[in-house]
């Protein structure tokens, strides 16, 4: 099978936990485009500047490269910039549901295309966020009432806590918005809530399409719950070594971890490179 397509998490996938792509790995991903004539997809849970970084470490402009963000909420084209898909939480919505997280002691994280809003720029990741998305930080007094008063329609409302205190909350935090919106747990702290039909797959789905790309040529590599779609409707999905273990269940390879070059070790026994 010659795969056309590979499509890559980043974070604990394409980086390593340093946050960096391995000089193999970025290596191995030039060579597919170059030699290959593969297109390579970032798809990512994080906000569309946060691609930037990777992006051009991996030339995707030369090469014709997509950038999948915010869950699949957003599709650019890494050449033209040309946003060829874009699906947004209405206004209205958003604002209900950040006034529904209220109850709840959690850090919202939502942006307005240019930073992240925010009660105080400390709040639990924050600052991570921030740095991974190449975002600003705005402080407000109420995000509800700031998102309500700038008319945003954010592409998605992420829901910050550590994972003892996330995990128990999950049901609650997504009751009576289960019709309207879509949720995933995207890292054991992180819960992402999105326009409903909002998926890594389903946009992974549409670009292919476009491309004239069968499924059974796009090969994906993941190591989240939000992954698992995606995994799924690629011809050949890969799980990272460090993977969750939902995930290496039902991909169709467990490749080496995110720190050992996993996703270099997969396409050198796939492409000649």
């Amino acid at each position: 099978m010659k795969y056309k397509m590979i499509a890559l998490d980043l974070d604990g996938t394409l980086n390593n936990d340093a946050h960096v792509i391995t000089p193999r790995t970025r290596r191995a991903l030039l060579d597919v485009q170059e030699k290959c004539g593969v297109t390579v997809v970032l798809a990512s849970g994080r906000q569309a500047p946060g691609l930037r970084r990777e992006a051009d470490a991996l030339e995707l402009e030369r090469h014709h490269g997509l950038l999948l963000s915010y869950g699949g909420g957003r599709i650019e084209d890494a050449t033209t910039q040309a946003v060829l898909f874009s699906k947004s939480i209405p206004n209205a919505l958003a604002v209900r549901f950040l006034r529904h997280l209220e109850k709840f002691s959690v850090s919202p994280v939502v942006d307005n295309g240019r930073a992240i809003v925010t009660t105080c720029a400390y709040n639990f990741k924050v600052q991570d966020e921030s740095r991974n998305n190449n975002m600003a930080v705005v402080t407000v007094d109420n995000i509800a009432d700031a998102i309500e008063r700038m008319g945003v329609h954010p592409m998605k409302v992420l829901t910050a806590a550590q994972n003892e205190t996330l995990l128990p909350l999950l049901p609650y935090i997504r009751e009576g918005f289960e019709d309207a919106m879509d949720f995933v747990l995207s890292a054991p702290w992180f819960y992402e809530g999105m326009a409903k039909g909002v998926s890594k797959s389903r946009s992974l789905a549409r670009v292919s399409l476009q491309l004239g790309i069968k499924p059974a040529e796009v090969m994906a590599f993941g190591d989240a719950q939000n992954d698992m779609d995606m995994i799924r409707f690629a011809g050949h999905g890969v799980a990272m070594g460090n993977a969750c273990d939902e995930l290496k269940a039902m991909a169709d390879e467990v490749t080496l971890d995110n720190n050992h070059d996993g996703i270099a070790a997969t396409l050198e026994k796939y492409f000649d490179i």
